[in-house]
């Protein structure tokens, strides 16, 4: 039986053996911000045609396919022992709760405004990425990180009249979960590929969400047109799994924190697709934020 020192010391082994890529994890990352940022609006089209449960389920199902598929092809062995509870806060924190918190707030929710709230993920992933590898940032670091979380949680404090909701109150507790299982798949990245994390993750987390998934679509209705069922398949193979593949690679070249930051754009990406293919109308602090968030997002890169 291994050791908790044993751990430690293989992923710090695993830290000092792989180079450091700045340039290609900081795109890798970049590349997942814009892959999330459709999330929202796909899962809005997503409820056109299912139930938040079977929307939730169903995702995570399809995605779990894929991946075991990609696992079965590339004959990948089954991950030690020792990864499973980690790979557990991932199934736990970004293929169930995270997407069930907000899918469920979305129903009451505009898309836009959900957008912003979650701009206060960075900084969530970035504290407990903090406490859980104690590791200590500069305060130029963190003094732009809290700037950026604080524009984008005024603006959207702005957009409810400064009353939050029950959507709001979903999608908070959605930042726990979910930065919970950023930081747990940005550890396990250092040892194994991104996408066997998230595979294995999916795959793990089968036992849980094909019963739900057959449960759900006898107790919700189901009208799968066309762009619910297309919202559904972007939420389960590009979100769900390519967007935490390269995300998770990405994390693990530059760091769970300093990768966190660039989730502060992805607020601003998401208002984009809302207004352009939701029809959202964005009021005219739209501008400023996106300013003041792309701001903090390269000093915190240069922190």
């Amino acid at each position: 039986m291994r050791t908790k020192d044993s751990v430690t010391a293989d992923l710090g082994i695993a830290v000092q053996a792989r180079p450091s890529r700045p340039v290609r994890g900081t795109s890798l990352a970049a590349l997942g911000v814009a892959i999330f940022s459709f999330t929202f609006p796909a899962t809005h089209w997503a409820l056109g045609g299912f139930g938040p449960w079977s929307t939730v389920t169903l995702r995570a199902v399809l995605a779990a396919g894929a991946a075991g598929g990609c696992l079965l092809a590339a004959r990948v062995p089954p991950p030690e022992r020792r990864h499973w509870p980690t790979l557990a806060v991932v199934g736990l924190g970004v293929v169930v709760g995270f997407p069930l918190l907000t899918t469920l707030a979305l129903r009451t929710t505009q898309t836009s405004h959900a957008a912003v709230v979650i701009g206060a993920l960075p900084l969530a992933t970035a504290a407990l990425a903090a406490v859980v590898t104690r590791t200590r940032h500069s305060r130029a670091f963190w003094l732009a990180a809290l700037t950026g979380t604080a524009a984008v949680v005024v603006f959207a404090l702005a957009q409810s009249q400064g009353r939050p909701t029950t959507g709001d109150l979903l999608l908070f507790a959605s930042l726990l979960v979910c930065a919970a299982g950023y930081v747990a798949g940005g550890r396990l990245a250092l040892v194994l590929p991104g996408w066997q994390v998230i595979g294995w993750a999916l795959v793990g987390a089968l036992p849980l969400t094909a019963p739900a998934a057959a449960l759900a679509t006898l107790l919700e209705p189901v009208h799968p047109t066309g762009q619910a069922v297309l919202g559904l398949l972007y939420l389960a193979l590009v979100s769900q799994f390519i967007g935490l593949m390269v995300w998770y690679r990405g994390m693990a070249e530059v760091g769970v924190a300093r990768a966190s930051q660039l989730q502060l754009a992805q607020p601003l990406l998401t208002l984009v697709w809302s207004a352009a293919l939701l029809g959202e109308r964005l009021g005219a602090a739209t501008p400023l934020t996106a300013v003041a968030v792309l701001l903090c997002v390269a000093v915190t890169q240069r922190a």
